[in-house]
């Protein structure tokens, strides 16, 4: 126990230098929960999965998540705020898509984390 005590302690106005010195500012960091937040529910992952590699309307979303349209339609909205995804109209029809490769990214490398 001695041993990881040593190994352990350490200055503390050291720590703070050290702490500060490659922290982004607090803004951003509450910018970075908040997306991560969005990535808490599971509709919300099947949706963004649905629309890996593809574009789709609600209606055929719904479809492959296996929730009704009021429900994605919800979930899109919070997707959209994220920066997220992305949606084209077509006439009547709403084309959603995944706003850029970093959302693919996000999620292929969660996956990997937890697959390990």
């Amino acid at each position: 126990m001695e041993d990881i005590q040593a190994i352990v302690h350490c200055d503390a106005d050291e720590s703070e230098a050290v702490l500060l010195e490659g922290m982004p500012e607090e803004e951003l960091l509450y910018d970075l929960a908040d997306l991560f937040k969005v990535f808490a529910d599971t509709t919300r992952i099947k949706v963004l999965y649905a629309l890996m590699g593809k574009s789709l309307c609600v209606a055929h979303i719904a479809q492959a998540v296996g929730a009704s349209q009021s429900a994605v339609s919800h979930q899109l909205r919070v997707l959209k705020q994220a920066h997220l995804v992305r949606f084209t109209r077509d006439g009547k029809n709403v084309i959603y898509s995944l706003a850029d490769d970093h959302v693919y990214t996000i999620l292929s490398q969660g996956m990997n984390h937890i697959c390990e």
